[in-house]
């Protein structure tokens, strides 16, 4: 197997951790995340405190995302969810802490996102998809849950959670982000129609359209180098959002300052959107640099940062 080569479920199922368990299957080789139960139907999450759900979605019409096939993208969903299956329980030793004594967790499978729109992506055809994420979304809020949404790009990783999350929402809702990028252009790269909050314009999106949100209750965190634009980073911070760079981070910040700072999120506001883009952590943090393709940075942060 080569470094970059994703292993077989044969393969990892030999593997020293995941060979001692079993687990529910939402599908061949996609067991349950940490082989909790399996909700089918909105019925299922009665009495959930945390739901997960997939969105199998990538921005691409060439076959390549960023650099890397998008069929690697699109399994996202899959390798979280086997790469858990190597936990035994939710017992955290470093804490003594079992997270299963304290919350339910339950697995909703993956969005019913239309396979077309992976070959043909127009405009429609994504906001289908996105509106297939809103669905599942929607019925974890509905059922007093917070959704854990797996995938890779918006609207379906994305935009499609912070806009169910505003509208179950009364009253302000901030929003905590991690990444390498701002995705904050005004316009869609792919389509270039306005009414699509893109991997690259997701966040612009947001606040054009959620009455609810405010760039003021924005905490964004990891982003570097000299790829943005410097109009839209310098608009962001006019209208009061708080940016920690990884720079900022290691070079006096700290890490339990950042942390500190996490409350402008939660001040003034009634709920919180958490966006986590694990490019955040690429280049010279915790995951190589060319298994992101295009979108590693320098000075990524670790795991441990991430994590804490």
């Amino acid at each position: 197997m080569a470094a970059n080569e994703y292993p077989t479920w044969e393969e990892f199922m030999k593997t020293s951790f995941a060979a001692r368990h079993e687990f529910p299957l939402l599908a061949p080789e996609t067991p349950s995340f940490l082989a909790q139960d399996i909700a089918r139907t909105p019925a299922d999450l009665e009495g959930a405190d945390v739901v997960v759900i997939g969105a199998p979605y990538v921005a691409a019409t060439d076959g390549m995302y960023a650099g890397v096939p998008m069929e690697d993208w699109i399994s996202a969903p899959k390798r979280v969810r086997q790469q858990s299956a190597r936990y035994p329980s939710g017992y955290i030793q470093d804490f003594d802490l079992d997270i299963f004594e304290h919350i339910r967790l339950v697995d909703y499978g993956d969005a019913d996102i239309p396979e077309e729109v992976m070959h043909n992506q127009t405009p429609e055809n994504i906001l289908a998809a996105q509106a297939a994420v809103e669905s599942k979304v929607h019925d974890a809020l509905t059922a007093g849950a917070v959704p854990v949404v797996i995938g890779q790009n918006s609207p379906c990783g994305s935009f499609a959670i912070a806009k169910q999350c505003s509208e179950h929402t009364v009253g302000a809702v901030g929003c905590v982000s991690l990444d390498t990028h701002w995705d904050a252009t005004p316009l869609d790269s792919l389509t270039g129609d306005p009414r699509i909050a893109g991997s690259s314009s997701w966040k612009h999106k947001m606040y054009e359209f959620l009455d609810n949100m405010h760039p003021q209750h924005l905490v964004e965190i990891g982003e570097r180098g000299m790829l943005e634009n410097k109009d839209i980073v310098r608009r962001y911070l006019r209208e009061g959002a708080r940016f920690i760079s990884s720079w900022e981070l290691r070079s006096g910040l700290g890490i339990e300052g950042l942390v500190g700072e996490l409350d402008r999120a939660w001040k003034g506001t009634n709920g919180v959107y958490a966006h986590f883009d694990m490019d955040c952590i690429g280049g010279s943090g915790g995951a190589p640099g060319d298994i992101l393709g295009e979108l590693a940075e320098p000075i990524g942060l670790t795991e441990y940062e991430t994590i804490r």
